[in-house]
């Protein structure tokens, strides 16, 4: 399945907001705001191999309906000034404890009173679940689209899919980084990442080297509410990768919602053709916003 190609020029001019690790690692976040007064934040990590920039069109829909949105840039991508190579690597640990803490940090001093939501694309959607599984009083709810467990027992012909996951980490070494680009899979991805998430592929459960947290435990113990959208033609996000993603949260709102070609004007309800034409997602996550604003008003409202 072939990437996303954009127009750029004719998406939204972000604010660019300059973010630097715990590392040194340097990166940018794009801010999209509504044009009026707003409350709704939406933290969004993007798919494998994706720069933020491509997401413009969707923060653009939202900001219309008024939900500010903040585009997180992954290390090795777009603004990023990491690039995988032998003499430099990274795993999911410095996705979860370096990159995004620091983008964290930026929303909370530019905007505090603001309710803040984490969501995401395939893997983006999976690390919002380990990064809100670790700090769950931060977010009032996530969303994922097109994403799921890579578990490879939950796809058709998932013995094709478990030889990917033993091939890509040996690729991985062998050059260095894994050349997405080349292959037509993900970015130019670290070695670290891919073994963190072929582990995740073969096992069908979560952990991060070097991070001595139970991930299922902890997403166990996660009890927000969560808006997932599943793309109808989207192989690499099938209904049993998703039930089994959403299997290891703990109790809570559990919405899942099928997206058609019908809801998208006819064109592809698949991993990547949604993000041409996003009002339609857009369009459920605000609805979806305001359902849990005022479940929470009403909540707020019964226990003062």
């Amino acid at each position: 399945m072939s990437k996303p190609s954009f127009d750029d020029a004719s998406a939204a001019t972000p604010l660019v907001i300059p973010v630097t690790a715990a590392d040194g690692a340097h990166f940018e976040l794009l801010a999209v705001l509504p044009s009026g007064p707003w409350q709704r934040l939406l933290y969004w990590l993007p798919a494998m191999g994706i720069p933020a920039r491509h997401y413009l069109p969707l923060a653009q829909a939202l900001a219309e309906r008024g939900v500010a949105v903040v585009l997180h840039e992954w290390r090795g991508i777009g603004s990023s000034d990491r690039r995988a190579g032998r003499r430099c690597d990274w795993a999911y640990r410095q996705l979860l404890q370096d990159d995004l803490p620091a983008g964290m940090a930026l929303l909370e001093a530019r905007w505090p009173q603001a309710r803040k939501w984490l969501g995401g694309h395939s893997l983006g959607g999976q690390l919002a679940l380990l990064y809100a599984s670790l700090h769950p009083s931060v977010f009032a709810g996530l969303l994922l689209v097109a994403s799921g467990s890579p578990y490879w027992r939950r796809f058709r012909h998932g013995w094709l899919i478990a030889a990917a996951y033993a091939l890509a980490p040996w690729l991985a070494r062998l050059r260095g980084h894994l050349p997405g680009r080349r292959i037509g899979f993900g970015g130019n991805e670290a070695r670290g990442v891919i073994d963190d998430w072929a582990r995740s592929g073969r096992s069908g459960r979560y952990a991060a080297t070097g991070m001595s947290q139970d991930f299922e435990a902890q997403l166990a113990a996660l009890q927000l509410p969560v808006l997932a959208l599943r793309l109808k033609e989207d192989w690499l996000g099938p209904q049993a990768s998703l039930e089994w993603l959403l299997g290891k949260l703990g109790a809570g709102i559990r919405q899942i919602e099928v997206i058609s070609r019908d809801d998208l004007g006819g064109k592809p309800a698949d991993h990547f053709g949604w993000m041409k034409t996003p009002a339609p997602i857009a369009a459920r996550m605000a609805e979806w916003f305001a359902v849990e604003d005022a479940l929470f008003a009403e909540h707020a409202q019964s226990t003062a």
